[in-house]
């Protein structure tokens, strides 16, 4: 099974082609190559593991983990067996969610939002084949990557992610469909492009997006797109129930209404 903890982003960065620029510093290019060395580690990083993700000369990351130590961007692991991203990067993460406007907007919507349903609510910020869970608001049955923060998920079989696409032309829909990997996350996951385009369309019909046990087994989802005053899609509001205490027909009915609105206030205030 394919990881569900990050979704990779429509294009990475190709650093070669960036240090052609010459404006662009090889050094600061080549430390967010080091941090990001750790987006699918499942534990602290040796030089040598860093070095082999990142694609440098282990001695040029010795010289990149050294300073990034120094500022507290990276630390040692507990047991000194290796590397760890450092607290100081949650400074960055809490200045890119105070200062989004959409976030802001979103917040106190999804608050009340959430005493209604009394479900897990999230909201996610659109970034083509994926959306990034910017808020996360827990219910009562949640695991701990559940409730992280910057958790991406793809937009071809999630209910958020659907709803996103939605929000786009036909034509627009289906590039980023077929720009997507069309992993299959459980028995029930849809990875037909066809078959994915015919329920964003119904997601378009509706007003939202449902979905049942494509992505999380044992769950049920709906997805309402935010969108900006051109249209544009920025973010989905996501809420989910567990099978074990919904049917998909009474959940749609307890939480479609409500999070329509919800988006509906959103989408009002931007």
């Amino acid at each position: 099974m394919a990881s569900i903890l990050r979704a990779e982003p429509a294009q990475v960065t190709d650093f070669q082609a960036a240090e052609e620029d010459k404006l662009f510093v090889r050094a600061a290019g080549r430390a967010m190559r080091v941090l990001s060395a750790f987006h699918h580690a499942s534990g602290p990083l040796s030089l040598s593991e860093i070095a082999a993700r990142a694609a440098l000369d282990r001695s040029a990351v010795q010289r990149l983990v050294h300073t990034l130590v120094k500022l507290g961007y990276m630390r040692r692991s507990p047991d000194d067996r290796g590397y760890l991203p450092g607290i100081r990067l949650l400074d960055h993460t809490l200045d890119v969610l105070r200062l989004d406007p959409v976030v802001q907007k979103a917040t106190p919507v999804l608050l009340e939002l959430r005493k209604t349903v009394r479900e897990r609510v999230d909201f996610s910020l659109y970034d083509e084949t994926r959306l990034v869970y910017a808020l996360r608001m827990q219910s009562k049955r949640e695991t701990f990557y559940a409730t992280l923060v910057g958790h991406s998920v793809p937009t071809f079989c999630t209910a958020g992610g659907r709803a996103v696409l939605s929000a786009l032309s036909d034509e627009a829909a289906r590039e980023v469909v077929m720009r997507s990997r069309l992993h299959q996350f459980t028995s029930k996951t849809v990875n037909d492009p066809d078959a994915i385009l015919a329920l964003i369309a119904r997601a378009r019909s509706d007003g939202y997006a449902v979905v049942v046990d494509e992505f999380v087994q044992g769950e049920v989802a709906i997805g309402v797109a935010v969108a900006g005053r051109d249209g544009a899609p920025l973010g989905a509001i996501h809420v989910a129930g567990s099978l074990s205490e919904w049917t998909p027909e009474a959940f749609v009915r307890h939480a479609a209404p409500v999070a329509t609105e919800a988006a509906r206030a959103i989408n009002g205030s931007l």
